[in-house]
């Protein structure tokens, strides 16, 4: 029988943007120690392991392993500047047996709304139907009898709103042509349509994808009216990038059109959006894949020009396998420390009209405590604290739970909160991440909907749900590179 996943999963995994890099030894220690405490814990309470491992007790055992290996590694650098870790996971030991106080460690009734959640579905899709691409992605391995179910829109529904406390979801676009993206404006809005008709509530949001620079500018803005008037839609969702992350040499753009020989783009794009009625402008920014298009340089001055507008940058200028440490002078141009010098530069201060999104960034620091407590504790700062909204990139990671509950216990600590100005990541703090920053931002009450269950009834639930809830993303170098390849062979067989 294969070796049941931890609640926390510490193994690689990506969107397909970047290639997951092999854990660390302080990863794969804990990993270790998580897997032979949570047995030892389940043999003491007389419950079946597996069973366990859906508990919050196992969510506890496995933050308090990371956390302790993470202090241990720290120990045996005398060189560091500070006693401990730059951030680390608040949980008491008792809360690996006593669901009580796991609950209090990981548990929440707080509003928690995801501005970045992706469906990949297979029926409603005509154009990928039988073809390589759900053949070939990790997603089909979700644990269904027939592969093609793992693409569903019940699949996706049940682990955004059963095995998730996630009360309100964005389903954001994906940087693919339309003509081939299986995350279509159709499978959107019927996604919408089957949450309304269940839970009669508002639960599941809508972005509209926007490629300014494909095609003629005209024929783009006249998509921009027919996709509003047909969809409800919240906001758009662009890429500076596309099409060179898939095409290298395949052009890009940027939102203030400061570089000439590019096509001037940007600015039509946000006048339309404005003339719409749509002020919420979503851009990737980070996970370059090489691309310079990708840099977060133009966030500023298009934040600056049109203060009507509010931008929000997905994956905050963060990119995979770079270090990030504090923000200074030296390193302004690495990582999320781009977005910073940008809003800086423009004079855009925090609590402003930008926003910094987490989706795959804390799915990929959390691992790495120190380097997360300097990212979110620059976002805070310099962003605001208003400013940082939830994301988790997920369906590709699997449900989000893993991610909330690694949120709720993590903590800055006093040190860098001194020494850097990050702020104490209080209870109502991480409430504002969580969903309240978002939903002010999308004009909807911060009030968690009800599908008759509770938080607590959902607990119970998943602890009598099916094995596992895998990752559903490329889990290796050549996976991702698989996925990275498809969507290149579109665009190519696109633009010819």
């Amino acid at each position: 029988m294969d070796e049941p996943e931890l609640p926390i999963p510490l193994g690689p995994c990506s969107n397909g943007e970047y290639d997951p890099y092999p854990p660390s030894p302080v990863v794969r220690e804990a990993a270790r120690r998580a897997l032979d405490a949570c047995a030892e814990a389940a043999d003491r309470l007389a419950m079946p392991r597996r069973r366990f491992l859906r508990s919050l007790c196992a969510v506890s055992t496995v933050l308090l392993a990371l956390d302790a290996c993470t202090r241990e590694a720290h120990r045996a650098r005398p060189e560091v500047p500070t006693s401990e870790p730059g951030g680390g996971f608040s949980v008491p030991p008792e809360a690996t047996t006593e669901p009580e106080a796991a609950g209090e460690a990981v548990g929440g009734e707080e509003f928690i709304m995801d501005v970045q959640g992706h469906l990949l579905e297979y029926d409603l899709n005509p154009v990928f139907n039988g073809e390589g691409f759900y053949a070939s992605f990790p997603q089909r391995y979700c644990g269904e009898d027939d592969p093609r179910v793992c693409y569903s829109i019940e699949h996706f529904l049940e682990s955004f709103f059963i095995r998730s406390d996630t009360d309100v979801v964005v389903l954001s676009a994906l940087p693919i042509y339309p003509e081939g993206s299986p995350l279509s404006p159709e499978i959107m809005a019927e996604t919408r349509r089957i949450v309304e008709g269940l839970c009669r509530d508002e639960r599941v949001l809508l972005h509209g994808q926007v490629l300014p620079n494909v095609g003629s500018l005209d024929a783009v803005l006249r998509g921009m009216e027919d996709t509003a008037s047909r969809y409800e839609i919240r906001a758009w969702k662009t890429f500076t990038h596309f099409p060179d992350f898939f095409d290298p040499g395949g052009g890009g753009w940027w939102l203030d059109d400061h570089e000439r020989g590019l096509p001037a783009v940007g600015e039509p794009f946000i006048r339309k959006s404005l003339d719409l009625g749509i002020s919420t402008i979503c851009v990737h920014k980070g996970l370059s894949g090489g691309s310079r298009y990708s840099s977060p340089t133009d966030v500023g001055p298009a934040a600056r020009r049109h203060r009507d507008a509010s931008f929000v940058v997905y994956h905050s200028g963060f990119e995979s396998g770079v270090f990030e440490g504090p923000y200074t002078a030296a390193t302004a141009e690495v990582g999320v420390n781009r977005l910073i010098a940008s809003l800086e530069r423009a004079g855009i201060g925090p609590n402003e009209n930008v926003y910094a999104e987490l989706g795959t960034t804390w799915w990929n620091l959390m691992r790495a405590p120190t380097q997360a407590a300097h990212v979110l504790g620059k976002l805070l700062k310099h962003v605001g604290e208003d400013n940082v909204v939830w994301g988790t990139d997920c369906l590709f990671y699997g449900s989000p739970q893993p991610q909330i509950q690694a949120f709720r216990a993590f903590h800055i600590s006093d040190e860098f909160q001194e020494r850097y100005g990050y702020p104490a990541l209080t209870k109502k703090l991480k409430a504002k991440v969580l969903g309240l920053n978002a939903a002010r931002l999308y004009e909807i009450p911060p009030e968690p909907p009800r599908c008759d269950f509770t938080r607590q009834e959902l607990a119970r639930i998943r602890e009598e749900l099916r094995d596992g809830d895998p990752l559903l993303g490329p889990a290796t170098f050549a996976a991702s590179a698989d996925v990275r390849e498809h969507h290149r062979l579109e665009v190519s067989t696109t633009l010819a």
